[in-house]
C-alpha cells in the first residue's frame, strides 16, 4: 500500500527520532546492571584507592554495583587494551593516568590509539609526585641526593610502578636535569614499589603523594621534595624540586574513560555524577588527604586536557631518551 506523502514523511520523521529517544531512556535507566572499573595497576596504588572510592560512591547512589577490577601489567597497557576491546555501552570503563598517555611516545607500536580509542568521561584529582628516600638512606635534600649519587656511580636505583609510568619519567627527567647516573627498577605497580623502597631495597622513588603520603605521616619515607611548581598544601615544609633543579616540573593526575562509540547521554551522565560526588565533604577531603584537589569539569575538558598532557608528555619522553625495554 502507498503512503501518503504527508503521513510517509510522519513515519520517516519518527523513525529519525527513535535513536534520540532510545538513547536517552537507555541514559536515563543507566546502570542497568554492575559497571566494570578496570585498574591497569595493583590493588593498593592510588588509581585502586580513588577507583575504589569513587566506585563505592556511584554505587550508593546509582543503585548499581561498580566492580574495581585489578588488571596491571605494561604500565597499564595491558588493563587500556581490555577496556578498548569491550563493547562501546558505557559498562567498562578504565581509570586513566598519566602512563595512558606517556606509553603514546614511549611504545613504538601498541595495539590501540588511546586518545582515538578511550574517550575521557570526567577527571578525578591531579596531584604532586613527591621525591622520596627511606629514612635509612644517607641524604636530608635534594642537593645532599645530586652529591651522593655523583659520588656513587651505578650504585642507587629509583623505583618506578612500571615503565611508561610518571614515576619512571620523572625519574629519568631528573637524571638528564642533572646529570646523575641511577638505574631505572620497574616494577608492576606502585604497592610494590613503595614496599622495596621502605625495606631498602631500592634507594629513591619519584611516586604520587596518593601512595605513600601516609607513609610520609608516619615518619617512614623522607620527602626530599615534590615536583610541582609551588609547595604542596598536604607538605607544606617540603621544598620543589625546581628550587634546586630550574625547569623540572610535574604533576600526576586519575580519571575515568571508556570505549569509545558509548552513547554521549551515558558518558555525560558519569561526568555528572562524579562532580556531584566532589561536591560531598567527605569525598572532597578525602582528595585533599590524598594530595590535591578535584580535577572537575566536563568530559570535553578532560578530554582536551590528556591532548595537553599527552603532547607534554612526549617532549619529555623524547627529551629524555626514555623507551620501553
Amino acid at each position: 500500500m502507498k503512503l501518503p506523502r504527508r503521513r510517509f514523511l510522519q513515519v520517516a520523521a519518527g523513525a529519525l527520532a527513535l535513536p534520540s529517544v532510545s538513547h536517552h531512556a537507555w541514559a536515563e535507566s543507566y546502570p542497568a546492571r554492575p559497571v566494570r572499573v578496570v585498574v591497569g595497576f595493583p590493588a593498593g596504588g592510588p588509581a585502586d584507592i580513588l577507583a575504589r572510592l569513587l566506585g563505592q560512591w556511584l554505587s550508593e547512589r546509582l543503585g548499581q554495583q561498580f566492580i574495581v577490577e585489578n588488571r596491571p601489567g605494561a604500565g597499564s597497557n595491558i588493563a587500556t587494551d581490555q577496556v578498548v576491546r569491550t563493547p562501546p555501552d558505557g559498562y567498562t570503563l578504565l581509570v586513566v593516568t598519566p602512563a595512558n598517555v606517556i606509553n603514546m611516545k614511549l611504545y613504538d607500536k601498541l595495539g590501540y590509539d588511546f586518545l582515538r580509542d578511550i574517550t575521557a568521561v570526567v577527571g578525578i584529582v591531579r596531584v604532586p609526585i613527591v621525591m622520596e628516600v627511606a629514612p635509612s638512606f644517607p641524604v636530608q635534600s635534594v642537593p645532599d641526593f645530586i652529591a651522593y649519587v655523583k659520588a656513587n656511580p651505578g650504585k642507587v636505583n629509583f623505583a618506578s610502578a612500571g615503565i611508561g609510568t610518571v614515576q619512571h619519567v620523572c625519574g629519568e627527567l631528573f637524571k638528564v636535569k642533572t646529570g646523575v647516573a641511577m638505574t631505572h627498577v620497574p616494577y608492576r605497580g606502585q604497592a610494590p614499589a613503595l614496599t622495596d623502597l621502605l625495606a631498602g631495597q631500592v634507594q629513591v622513588m619519584f611516586d604520587s603523594m596518593p601512595a605513600s603520603i601516609e607513609h610520609i605521616r608516619a615518619g617512614k619515607l623522607r620527602p626530599l621534595a615534590v615536583t610541582t611548581a609551588a609547595r604542596s598544601d598536604a607538605l607544606p615544609e617540603v621544598p620543589t624540586v625546581g628550587e634546586f633543579v630550574p625547569g623540572f616540573e610535574a604533576t600526576s593526575w586519575f580519571g575515568l574513560g571508556t570505549t569509545t562509540g558509548a552513547p554521549p547521554e551515558i558518558v555525560d551522565k558519569l561526568n555528572r555524577e562524579v562532580n556531584i560526588a566532589f561536591d560531598d565533604p567527605r569525598i572532597r577531603a578525602r582528595l585533599v588527604e590524598l594530595g590535591g584537589p578535584p580535577l572537575t569539569g566536563t568530559a570535553a575538558e578532560f578530554a582536551t586536557f590528556m591532548q595537553n598532557e599527552a603532547t607534554k608528555w612526549a617532549e619529555v619522553v623524547k627529551f629524555s631518551g626514555a623507551k620501553a625495554e
